[in-house]
């Protein structure tokens, strides 16, 4: 799970398995596998470390 932040500053925290997409225009839209779209305040390289951080936790990597 990462915690992210939409565009009004409410947090909230995302299963980052689900993450389909991640794109920015300028905004960054994040697409789940489910369809479902959130617009966050952090830049597209930030959602990116935050799910491979997730990912190392999760498999047992270097964190």
């Amino acid at each position: 799970m990462i915690q992210l932040t939409r565009l009004n500053g409410d947090q909230f925290v995302l299963n980052a398995e689900l993450i389909r997409f991640v794109e920015s225009r300028p905004d960054t839209y994040i697409t789940l596998t489910t369809d479902d779209r959130f617009v966050v305040r952090e830049s597209m390289d930030e959602v990116v470390q935050r799910s491979i951080q997730y990912s190392r936790q999760i498999r047992g990597g270097i964190i």
